[in-house]
């Protein structure tokens, strides 16, 4: 009986690790086919659900190219052109029907541009009224600006200019970054000064370079005015005002008119410097004349004295024979 007990219990204690072994293989194959699943239906998504991917690594890529870059140099020029400082200027002579209204009309398109009326000069005449106008726009409006100022009337001439300074740029922060080290370097050392002679030189090696910073500073901001607000000059002229550019005339006529124009120039000339000399001639000619008559006057004056007439000559004695 015992025997037959032992061996019932092997049976039941293999058909137990089958069903074990079946079991775990079960399983397993759910999970593959689960994991077949999923990677089919990330396939199925398409384009829509790897675009977050894909830009995440994107994004990780350019994060450490950036820090690559970093460590290669800080001052690797940027040869994007949005990352440029360029200094926009323009100028521009458009003929107009009316120049006050067409100044209106400017200023109202530079204040839709976000910018500002920097100078206003105007002359007045029957019809040949001038304005001149400085424009400060934006940088990214210059363009658009320059374009509607074209349309107010017949455009004469324009001028555009560019300056690219991103060098100059680049070169002055890090200037300014080392005038600020300097600058802390030499407060720290005035505020260890052990003595009056070692106070007074630090306080004035801090003012020259404080000074110099300042200086650095505002060339800064200079450049930054310059590279953010672009400058356009308009000449608002009236329609009787005359070309900017006339061509010039040759010909006999055209000679003779000239030296006429320079002949009454000359005469004119000449008479109004006769004209302010004329009284200093009078104030000191006239007593300088009397007195030459009177002075030639008493040279030809004869002398009250009779002349002393000479002795008779005296005759020679002659010898005895």
């Amino acid at each position: 009986m015992m025997t037959m007990g032992a061996g019932m219990d092997g049976r039941t204690g293999r058909r137990r690790g089958a069903l074990l072994a079946a079991g775990a293989l079960t399983a397993a194959l759910a999970l593959a086919g689960c994991g077949a699943g999923d990677s089919g239906s990330a396939d199925s998504a398409g384009p829509a659900a790897k675009a977050p991917l894909v830009e995440a690594g994107a994004a990780d890529k350019g994060s450490g190219a950036d820090a690559a870059a970093g460590a290669a140099g800080a001052g690797a020029p940027d040869l994007r052109v949005d990352q440029r400082a360029i200094i926009y200027t323009g100028s521009m002579r458009v003929q107009v029907a009316n120049v006050d209204a067409a100044a209106r009309e400017v200023s109202a398109v530079v204040t839709r541009a976000g910018g500002f009326i920097g100078g206003d000069q105007r002359r007045s005449a029957e019809a040949d009224d001038v304005a001149e106008l400085q424009l400060r726009v934006p940088a990214a409006k210059f363009a658009g600006v320059v374009e509607e100022v074209a349309k107010l009337g017949r455009q004469e001439s324009r001028e555009i200019n560019t300056q690219d300074v991103t060098e100059e740029t680049v070169d002055l922060e890090a200037r300014i970054i080392t005038q600020r080290a300097r600058v802390d370097s030499a407060r720290r050392l005035l505020a260890r000064a052990n003595s009056i002679t070692d106070l007074v030189s630090l306080e004035n090696e801090l003012g020259r370079r404080e000074a110099d910073l300042a200086s650095l500073e505002a060339k800064k901001r200079r450049l930054a005015d310059l590279t953010a607000l672009s400058t356009i000059t308009v000449s608002l002229v009236g329609p009787a005002a005359k070309t900017s550019e006339e061509k010039a005339e040759t010909g006999f006529l055209v000679g003779l008119r000239g030296g006429w124009e320079a002949f009454v120039t000359s005469m004119t000339i000449l008479l109004t410097v006769l004209g302010a000399l004329l009284p200093w001639l009078v104030a000191f000619g006239v007593p300088l004349a009397v007195l030459l008559v009177v002075l030639g006057r008493r040279r030809k004056t004869p002398a009250l004295v009779a002349p002393v007439s000479a002795p008779p000559p005296v005759p020679a004695a002659r010898s005895a024979p």
